[in-house]
């Protein structure tokens, strides 16, 4: 049993460790679960992203209520099928994908989930995001792009989004060379109002253009508005360039103006762009399973070494076996993946 300590890093490392204890089948225990956190534990979108790997590993579970601090996963063997999910709040799809997203993309078939809940919320990526950054980027490790249809946005408290994607599985995952963005070819981004007026969606793609328009003429944000059960509102944008994607997403919050939650999200994307990193500091995590479990040796650079991909390289050292290099000073990870799959 791989002890895991989910006191830091919070709920990135619960989902990094039970996604490849699903897909290794090694059993993990995985203690003081966001103990950092105002309410710490186990959540609800977290509650069914484990369940919903353990149905896909067969796995026996313990400790997994609401608010849990602990637990025990011993999974089995595969059994992988297309589903419906419901996390049953505004929790995020994002995060769900996060957890089930390595299993899927080695499944011996395609895969079809349709999720229900949040597809944008604080402190995770907007769908959008997962759409037009994550995926392209996990593409240049040879991953097939998913089919990804956003049926329904869904903002907090009520959620009620809808997502369908379907995986096709990768036999082997390659190594990467991203140290270099390259040139900046073009900004692109979508920015949505939930139950508001279509001019909110545009007031935020306006002030974040404005923004924009001073690091490249090339820029492109669409707008609309849509029904949903919570009014709510979203921004994610991304910076095209000749050898990676950069992103950055924002969503509304009460009392604040629509220009100011556009503008955020420009000067963030503006930031990880000047960084002249390969990747922002959101990808820095997220790509980090994705390196250890692929064939050779990867090289990246990131806008910033945040503690959830300090959290993540702990997690893939342990449960991989893989060895991770990071220069902190030059924001430079390099790995030799494991190969999984060979």
């Amino acid at each position: 049993m791989i002890l895991i300590d989910g006191s830091e890093g919070w709920g990135q490392v619960l989902r990094t460790s039970i996604a490849l204890s699903a897909l290794t089948l090694k059993p993990v225990k995985v203690i003081n679960i966001r103990a950092s956190r105002p309410k710490p534990g186990l959540m609800p979108q977290h509650l069914t992203g484990i369940r919903i790997a353990a149905e896909f590993c067969k796995a026996e579970v313990s400790g997994l209520q609401y608010g849990s601090m602990e637990v025990e996963f011993i999974p089995k063997e595969f059994e992988i099928r297309d589903k419906t999910i419901d996390i049953g709040t505004a929790g995020s799809i994002s995060l769900l994908l996060q957890t089930l997203t390595p299993m899927l993309i080695f499944a011996d078939k395609k895969v079809t989930l349709e999720v229900i809940g949040g597809t944008a919320g604080l402190g995770a990526p907007t769908i959008e995001f997962v759409k037009y950054v994550t995926f392209p980027i996990l593409n240049k490790l040879g991953l097939p792009l998913p089919e990804i249809e956003v049926i329904k946005q869904g903002f907090y408290p009520r959620g009620g989004g809808r997502v369908k994607i379907t995986f096709t599985p990768a036999k082997l995952l390659s190594y990467v060379n991203l140290t270099n963005p390259g040139k900046l070819l073009s900004i692109k981004g979508i920015s949505i109002a939930g139950s508001l007026p279509e001019s909110v969606a545009l007031r935020q793609a306006e002030a974040a253009k404005s923004i924009l328009k001073k690091v490249t003429e090339n820029v492109e944000i669409e707008y609309y508005s849509t029904q949903t059960y919570s009014q709510g509102t979203s921004i994610t944008l991304w910076a095209e360039t000749e050898n990676s994607i950069l992103g950055a997403d924002n969503i509304g919050r009460r009392g604040v103006r629509a220009e100011d939650i556009g503008k955020e999200a420009a000067e963030e994307l503006v930031k990880s762009i000047e960084s002249k990193a390969a990747l922002d500091k959101f990808m820095a995590d997220q790509i980090i399973p994705f390196l250890a479990l692929a064939h050779g040796k990867s090289c990246v650079t990131v806008e910033e070494i945040t503690q959830h991909c300090i959290s993540n390289i702990s997690v893939c050292e342990k449960i991989l076996g893989c060895k991770f290099f990071v220069d902190k000073v030059n924001k430079r990870i390099e790995v030799e993946g494991i190969g999984f799959g060979k």
